[in-house]
């Protein structure tokens, strides 16, 4: 093991996840955290320096690269992030970067390419060859965020209420949302209407219903289908709107829960016109590259390589 160790940071809005690792790119140490996303989390602060106050003092530890949600976007809650950073880690390099910006790094490596990412929210980011960068999206789950999982979950809860009313055709998706939330489908108002008002966390606890939206589709139901292809639809526009930033026919790719969804993945990959690559890296692999190359590491494919075997198995245990 290399005395040199960096730290990773991958926020979002459901979850951060904190890792520590070495110049050959062995992950050493992890941790897993609630959502830290200061547009809807007041406690976000909290919540991001409990996670990484156990690294803090960490004997080897030489640089940072934390990729936080919203960073860049509101200017007031961005210096706050960087504050939290700066005070965690005050001797020693730093990297703060939007989260998409991070996972943009990860997937291509540093290399141009269009990211399409939707979690909890949705945003889209490329670079092109000279380097620069645009964005499209994330505003939002008020004002946008189409296409996450946020966004589909609240379709969802808005089509099985008409469903029930008898506003729109019967749906699956009724059942399997009142079954896996042991919700009483009799009396359905009160029933969904209490675990609303109940929820501490609304928007990750409704981003979460998405996963039966896409079980619902692949056993046909045809509400839910029509909901994942909306939901493709939107998440197309953030590719188009920022297409033209990169040269013709540079590739694109993925980030983000809501794309576990094969349907979801392939109704995108049709609107494009080409197949989506697969990431180099995923989210928490772009955290950890930026952090390398504040150290001018000579990273090479066996360092990718073994950080994206690793990042995958740490992501694997926090799925369990």
């Amino acid at each position: 093991m290399s005395g040199e160790l960096i730290l990773g940071i991958d926020g979002g809005g459901s979850k951060v996840l904190v890792t520590l690792a070495d110049r050959d790119g062995h992950i050493l140490r992890t941790a897993l955290g609630g959502g830290v996303n200061p547009m809807d989390n007041p406690d976000w602060r909290h919540e991001l320096e409990r996670h990484i106050e156990p690294f803090r003092n960490e004997q080897g530890l030489t640089a940072v690269g934390a990729a936080l949600p919203a960073y860049g976007e509101v200017a007031h809650l961005s210096a706050l992030q960087k504050q939290c950073i700066d005070e965690a880690f005050p001797d020693i390099r730093k990297a703060v970067l939007n989260d998409v910006d991070a996972a943009h790094l990860g997937a291509f490596a540093g290399r141009p390419g269009i990211l399409v990412l939707s979690g909890t929210g949705s945003m889209s980011w490329a670079r092109n060859g000279a380097g620069l960068s645009t964005r499209a999206g994330g505003w939002g789950d008020v004002i946008g965020d189409e296409g996450s999982s946020y966004w589909i979950g609240r379709k969802a809860l808005q089509l099985i209420s008409q469903s029930l009313d008898g506003r729109a055709k019967p749906t699956a998706l009724a059942k399997a949302i009142y079954d896996d939330l042991q919700l009483d489908i009799s009396d359905p108002i009160n029933a969904l209407g209490s675990w609303i008002n109940g929820l501490a966390r609304p928007r990750a606890a409704i981003a979460a219903l998405s996963v039966l939206v896409d079980r619902t589709a692949q056993q046909g139901d045809e509400t839910s289908i029509s909901l994942i292809e909306k939901a493709a639809d939107e998440l197309a526009k953030h590719h188009w709107a920022i297409s033209s930033h990169c040269e013709a026919g540079t590739d694109w790719t993925y980030a983000g829960g809501t794309f576990s969804s094969r349907l979801l993945l392939e109704a995108v990959e049709r609107r494009i016109g080409r197949r989506a690559i697969l990431p180099v890296l995923p989210p928490i692999g772009g955290a950890l590259l930026a952090a390398a190359q504040l150290l001018d590491w000579p990273l090479d494919e066996s360092w990718f390589g073994q950080i994206a075997v690793e990042a995958e198995a740490v992501i694997a245990r926090s799925r369990q």
